[in-house]
């Protein structure tokens, strides 16, 4: 069964759910369709990502999701406030954002010692064995008691976006136009109608397949820092990993969950495998805190210009800094929009707007764009509203439990506005072994206690098995002293 990758975001309200058929699906609000045939079973959601954008004029969020099994079968519905801008986007994002903000834990250093023979000025040399590395429409009686605010076709989906105060109404809507609604997720909605929210529903447009699904952002005028857990929770196993990125002016963090940030002190490096203990730090205090809280990972001040670079480059970061003038073919990552001739240009735009193109993204409604024009699309949504020339990226994640996503989660800015950075350096370690010398020459590899027993005395050298090298090269100089006496013994008694 082909697998494909959508990102679905939205300002105001967004969170991660799925249901799915043979591979893991994943969606920003609920996905619903029909239940499973018999032999085929339902495997849940086991992580999620996503990118909320936010500044005072505008707010746009990004969901990476997997969906697979029947095109016909794809629906999406997600709580917003009001109407909203929906654009296609690519999963490159998320990657340039990863490589960017990815926690590396490096190895502290080994302080093995070396041995010093002050041969020509200098020492004998030695190994530090330091390394880095990475860790981690309606119809029916339902339609005069929904209102449907806009509908677009926006590349491969027919989306709508809907206003009702009665829930058994939008619940009769979305199921007369097919949208299966989970038993679980009806308590859900209608929380969400009573509530005042509006939804928006997509599904894939009639003859496309599931190939041919495409990321999604969606904007919303304003501020948003709210993301619907409740419907996240639809289609999750017990526990769902959900890592959120936050670009804005300054640092954010949860406003309504628990937070925890590894310190430090506690990270140890182990030798033998090049790993340290985060993860299982995190286990424990995602343990303690019974997987209803977010672990502030970092937070991190980085240039918009390295940001869009990186996404140019097709998510390539090289080292400490990005290659300029990089740039990746974008219909690796994006492909057009709208209708193209033959000679590979716009058809007539009957909208007049060229497709879109602004900083909500409306690409794909009413006209056409290129694959690098919706790339521009996706970076401009993404600075849209902030003061620049640098933006802040605060990286925080849960490994969180079905039972913790009974409420939404809110995001607010940081009393804390410091730097937290990625990369954390070890400051314990164990199981290190170190070169072991005989003069210069490495002949082994021990504790750190054998390797400095080998180099004390400068350098004399401790063999493996304790012998002094030292006492071994004197004993070899006596005897071979011993030998040459009794050779010149025997020639003296051969010439009398």
């Amino acid at each position: 069964m082909h697998r494909s990758r959508l990102a679905l975001g939205i300002a105001t309200f967004c969170a991660a759910a799925t249901l799915a058929w043979e591979r893991s699906a994943s969606a920003c609000g609920g996905c619903f369709h029909p239940p499973p045939p018999p032999t085929q079973a339902v495997t849940d959601i086991t992580d999620e990502k996503m990118l909320l954008a936010v500044s005072p004029t505008q707010s746009t969020l990004y969901d990476e999701i997997e969906y697979s099994g029947s095109p016909s079968s794809f629906a999406w519905v997600l709580p917003i406030r009001g109407t909203v801008t929906v654009g296609l986007s690519a999963d490159v994002l998320f990657q340039s954002i990863d490589e960017l903000t990815a926690t590396q834990i490096v190895a502290p250093p080994s302080n093995c010692p070396s041995p010093n023979c002050n041969q020509g000025g200098g020492g004998c040399g030695g190994s530090s064995n330091t390394a880095a590395f990475s860790e981690d429409a309606g119809s029916g009686s339902a339609g005069t008691m929904v209102q449907v605010l806009k509908q677009a076709t926006v590349g491969p989906y027919d989306t709508v976006q809907l206003h009702s105060t009665d829930a058994t109404a939008l619940d009769d809507w979305l199921t007369q136009n097919g949208f299966e609604i989970p038993t679980s997720a009806q308590p859900i909605l209608d929380a969400y109608v009573s509530e005042g929210f509006d939804f928006l529903a997509m599904k894939l447009a009639p003859g496309q397949g599931v190939q041919a699904m495409r990321p999604v952002r969606v904007t919303t005028p304003g501020a948003g820092l709210s993301l619907p857990l409740r419907m996240a929770s639809v289609g999750t196993g017990a526990i769902t990993g959900i890592t959120i990125w936050v670009v804005a002016d300054g640092r954010y963090e949860p406003q309504n969950f628990q937070t925890f940030t590894i310190p430090t002190s506690q990270l140890v490096w182990d030798w033998s495998t090049s790993t340290s203990n985060y993860t299982t730090l995190r286990a424990q205090d995602e343990a303690t805190f019974k997987n209803a809280a977010w672990e502030i990972e970092s937070s991190l001040v980085l240039s918009e210009q390295v940001i869009s670079s990186v996404i140019l480059a097709g998510g390539q970061y090289y080292g400490n800094g990005y290659a300029p003038g990089t740039t990746a073919d974008a219909t690796q990552d994006y492909a057009p929009t709208g209708d193209f001739s033959d000679a590979g240009t716009c058809e007539q735009d009957d909208a007049g707007d060229g497709g879109g193109g602004d900083a909500g993204g409306d690409a794909g409604v009413g006209g056409c764009e290129s694959a690098d024009q919706v790339r521009a699309d996706d970076i401009a949504a993404l600075f849209a509203g902030m003061s620049g020339p640098t933006v802040t990226v605060t990286r925080f994640r849960s490994n969180i439990a079905k039972t913790a996503m009974s409420t939404d989660l809110l995001v607010q800015a940081s009393s804390d506005q410091s730097e937290l950075s990625n990369v954390r350096q070890a400051t314990q370690s164990v199981n290190l072994t170190c070169p072991i010398y005989h003069g210069c020459t490495v002949v082994g590899q021990g504790t750190p206690a054998q390797a400095q027993a080998s180099v004390s005395g400068g350098c004399s050298a401790s063999l493996p098995g304790g012998a002094s090298a030292g006492l071994g090269i004197g004993a070899l100089v006596g005897a071979l002293s011993l030998l040459a006496r009794r050779v010149t013994s025997r020639r003296r008694d051969r010439r009398g």
